[in-house]
């Protein structure tokens, strides 16, 4: 089987993730590290025994690219490779604007270019578990916090780690987003340090999402209400509970028989002796392996598409639009 060419613009830390993830996999052969920082580049190259390049436009010899340059370069640097007839896999987010999304998209569709956008967590393992469930949830809440990372200074939270939250809850709720409500604030930067949005959308489904880089710990956990199953996740430990609705049906009818009694004493009734509670089966698999095994699967035409499509990753993009202009409308 012939292995997909492909290169990584861009050689700071998610750059240098996905050329380590690009040179472990049978399915493509990494050729090139391009980013404007040669010493960076050449780094880099070493370690993969590539090609080390400082103009994005030197590469004549790819299939595919992974752009984890800046965000401010994702829709210059996605139109050009896609015009050359070259598949795609953005960074989050796809671009710096709406605008500049649907130019990528628009694009992408006129030349039937494979371009995936790189949320990753749409492949953590615990979110693929949740997804084999096929619950239709009626409330979201989650909550992905964390020290300050001094990195990606130039966007905010928002675009920064909520966005990941986003396109989970976008994919869960399957519907139009109604109304979004949000309040932000900037503490280090000039953009928004943590927000909260309250996101309401066509069907009925609320979604409560918070994120934080200004915490003193790690956090990302969500949780789920559905009519089939309330969903406790944790992103990190790589865990989840469930319970679901019919096995509990008996525990509903038991505490109806015992409240008609009159005298039963609840008080020593251990609740979740009552529950039928499943540890939700998690494979062990790293996220971004995943992510660009279902790019490259596209690309080679084995695949329908990839994990996240441009269309989805500019569905994001247009919802974390619309929260930060409502954190700007009730700026403090």
């Amino acid at each position: 089987m012939e292995r997909i060419r492909t290169a990584v613009i861009g050689a700071g830390k998610m750059g240098a993730i996905h050329a380590k993830v690009c040179s472990q996999l049978d399915a493509c052969r990494l050729v090139a590290v391009v980013d404007v920082d040669a010493a960076k580049a050449e780094s880099l190259a070493r370690q993969y025994d590539c090609r080390a390049l400082t103009d994005a436009d030197r590469l004549d010899d790819v299939q595919a690219v992974t752009i984890a340059a800046p965000t401010t370069t994702h829709a210059d640097l996605a139109c050009r490779f896609i015009e050359r007839g070259v598949a795609v896999m953005i960074e989050k987010p796809l671009a710096c604007s709406v605008e500049e999304g649907r130019r990528i998209v628009a694009l992408a569709q006129r030349r039937n270019i494979v371009v995936a956008v790189g949320h990753s967590e749409r492949c953590n393992p615990v979110v693929q578990a949740m997804k084999r469930l096929k619950i239709e949830p009626r409330f979201i809440e989650a909550h992905r916090i964390s020290p300050y990372p001094f990195r990606s200074m130039d966007v905010g939270v928002v675009l920064d780690v909520m966005i990941h939250d986003i396109d989970i809850i976008l994919s869960l709720a399957a519907a139009g987003v109604r109304k979004v409500d949000a309040v932000g604030v900037n503490v280090i930067g000039d953009h928004e340090d943590i927000c909260n949005a309250r996101i309401m959308f066509d069907n009925g489904c609320v979604a409560n999402v918070t994120a934080s880089r200004l915490a003193l710990k790690t956090e990302r956990k969500v949780r789920v209400f559905s009519r089939q199953a309330y969903l406790s996740l944790d992103f990190l430990k790589k865990e989840g509970l469930v319970i679901k609705a019919d096995p509990n049906v008996d525990v509903v009818q038991w505490i109806r028989e015992q409240q008609q009694t009159g005298d039963f004493d609840f008080s020593g009734v251990n609740w979740p002796d009552l529950l039928h509670i499943e540890q939700l089966e998690i494979a062990d698999a790293e996220p971004l392996r995943l992510e660009q095994e279902a790019f490259l699967a596209a690309v080679a035409g084995h695949a329908e598409r990839p994990e996240v499509t441009a269309e989805e990753g500019l569905a994001a993009l247009a919802c974390a639009e619309q929260i930060l202009a409502s954190v700007k409308q009730h700026k403090w």
